[in-house]
């Protein structure tokens, strides 16, 4: 069943009051990929009545009071996507399209959806119960952060959405236990993986807001100690001081268990988008994750640039076999089914099945990492697991074919002497749909170090035994490779160089290229906006010119030939006015200092 968007609905259940109301930057996809769907079906399953308002109108109270004041809490994310992120590239322009969003076009989703769907309920239900802030954009905001739209410090989302609580992470258990203390009037001051405002100081002090807000040294110490105390295992409790009051955060939850993410898997989605949201136009996300199977949560990849480590988790825990044979069924009975199942993957796909055995009782390594520089040998991928999987899923009656279209760490494949040969043969075979993603990112050294990437020659070394098992099983497919501009210590020489390389070992012209987007919490952020690396406080060249940053990404699309007057090289026009004002880096210093 759906979760109910309306008073008919609430009806129909014989619901006349709410305990939980759950308000989202997304059209209401009941998916086990949306985030804010898991959670309602969650608190549904142990008795709470939860409804869903989806992009609510921020200028009437026609949404947001359609359900009613709930009696538990108000539970607020900004979506499957940083609001900022969904609606601004990299260069400041807006983004006409979302596909989280009815109809395709980009006019439901607000600029710091968090603050302003927590605003909204403040303004129209004061007093109100508690508001509870969770979801990426919320979780990534969790202490005084750098905001590339603004080009400073922020404080803590929770004091800028005058919010209660906030649950970090994925949030599954958090969540179900904070909702239980509050229906039951209990203190949830101890429940872990969430984080809450306070007039004591509790937990290990990170320097305060004004600090971080002053010093660029004191904001690299906060950040550094708010990262080595994100596992579950081993974290201590943080607190920081913003003016009188403090910010209080709790270690982490652990990570789930198969058996919890079995029994999330196993409850009653309608994979589809809610019939009040489809008749305002379909939704482009859908059609991705209708027929696509999650099958593990976490990333130990712990990429500099990327948030996952921060919000999933640097565990992987994978559902049981069982429990992804039991959705693959259910996915060949739904309408429109045509036997094609579109993904079978995580945040990293071959990631499922194998973890540091260390690490889940120990916790993650301080002083190095599982996949950089080189591959610890305390983890042992084994391709195994999904080798048996991919066989088994492909023999279902109705399944013609199942596709792996998440990215591939191909640094695993080559590290599991055991099994990456025969798991690389299956995959280029039969579950390569023309062509398979690989991420190299870059192909400096020095740039690689900094992102926090393995050497490029293992790139040529996959490369190699991808093209063979493809000829050799008569297919023309290909990699694809996607790429980074004005990452921290990029410059332009190096994007020449990386396309040089291009031309000659990969024998591309890359177009899969973004610039960086320096989004909160990640150590590439913390780069960007200090100029240092994080650890040694060596100054690197950081690129903030949002000119130069188009010409980056313009040296390695451009083929050869092509004018830069036909490419998005030229100057950017000016860009389009936020509420609060959109400034995305000062202009960098003169040209003959952009050296590294």
């Amino acid at each position: 069943m759906f979760i109910p968007t309306t008073r008919e609905e609430m009806g129909k259940l014989g619901w006349k009051v709410l305990d939980v109301v759950l308000v989202t930057g997304d059209a209401y996809m009941d998916s086990p990929f949306m985030g804010v769907s898991v959670i309602g079906k969650i608190l549904m399953d142990r008795g709470f009545k939860v409804g869903i308002i989806a992009q609510p109108d921020i200028d009437s109270d026609r949404d947001i009071t359609r359900l009613g004041e709930p009696r538990v809490f108000w539970g607020i994310t900004g979506g499957a996507v940083d609001s900022m992120v969904a609606n601004y590239t990299a260069s400041g322009k807006f983004r006409k399209q979302d596909d989280y969003t009815p109809g395709g076009v980009n006019n439901r989703r607000p600029d710091r959806a968090v603050i302003v769907y927590a605003n909204l309920v403040r303004r129209f239900f004061k007093p109100t119960v508690p508001l509870v802030l969770g979801g990426i954009e919320a979780s990534l905001r969790r202490i005084a952060h750098y905001d590339f739209w603004s080009n400073k410090i922020r404080r803590s989302i929770l004091f800028d959405a005058r919010a209660d609580y906030l649950v970090f992470g994925m949030g599954h258990a958090s969540t179900l236990e904070l909702a239980l203390a509050l229906k039951k009037g209990e203190d949830p001051s101890a429940i872990q993986g969430i984080a809450y405002i306070t007039k004591t100081k509790k937990g290990l002090e990170l320097p305060s807001f004004e600090e971080v807000q002053k010093d660029k040294k004191a904001y690299a110490e906060s950040f550094i100690q708010f990262y080595d105390n994100m596992d579950p295992v081993t974290a201590q409790g943080l607190c920081q001081r913003h003016n009188d009051r403090f910010l209080k955060i709790n270690p982490p939850r652990p990570a789930p268990t198969t058996r919890e993410l079995d029994q999330i898997h196993d409850l009653n989605f309608e994979r589809d988008l809610h019939p009040f949201y489809r008749a305002m136009g379909d939704v482009r996300a859908m059609e991705t994750i209708r027929f696509s199977i999650p099958t593990h949560i976490g990333c130990y990849g712990e990429c500099n640039f990327c948030a996952i480590a921060v919000h999933q988790g640097r565990t992987v825990t994978s559902r049981s076999e069982a429990s992804i044979l039991r959705e693959a069924e259910e996915l060949t009975r739904l309408p429109g089914f045509r036997g094609i199942i579109l993904d079978l993957g995580g945040p990293t796909a071959n990631m499922y099945g194998f973890e540091c055995k260390k690490k889940l009782t120990q916790g993650a390594c301080r002083d190095k990492r599982c996949l950089f520089p080189r591959i610890c040998p305390s983890l042992k991928p084994d391709h195994s697991g999904q080798i048996r999987l991919l066989g088994k899923i492909q023999a279902l009656d109705r399944v013609k074919k199942v596709f792996v279209n998440s990215g591939i760490r191909h640094d695993l494949i080559l590290a599991d002497r055991a099994h990456g040969r025969a798991y690389l043969e299956r995959i280029c075979k039969d579950h390569v749909s023309g062509q398979m993603k690989v991420a190299p990112e870059h192909t400096q050294t020095h740039v690689l170090d900094l992102m926090g990437k393995q050497n490029i020659q293992d790139l040529l070394e996959f490369k190699k035994a991808f093209d063979r098992i493809s000829a050799g099983a008569g297919k023309k497919q290909f990699l694809t490779y996607y790429f980074i501009a004005a990452h921290p210590g990029s410059t332009r020489q190096d994007m020449t160089a990386a396309k040089e390389f291009c031309r000659e070992h990969l024998n591309i012209h890359p177009e899969q290229v973004q610039i960086f987007t320096p989004t909160p919490s990640t150590f590439s952020s913390l780069m960007y906006y200090t100029g240092t690396r994080p650890l040694t406080g060596e100054k690197i060249f950081v690129e903030k010119d949002p000119r130069e940053k188009e010409r980056q990404k313009e040296i390695l699309t451009r083929k050869p030939g092509r004018s830069r007057k036909a490419r998005p090289g030229k100057p950017v026009k000016k860009f389009p006015p936020l509420k609060k004002g959109f400034h995305p880096g000062k202009k960098s210093s003169p040209k003959n200092q952009r050296k590294p």
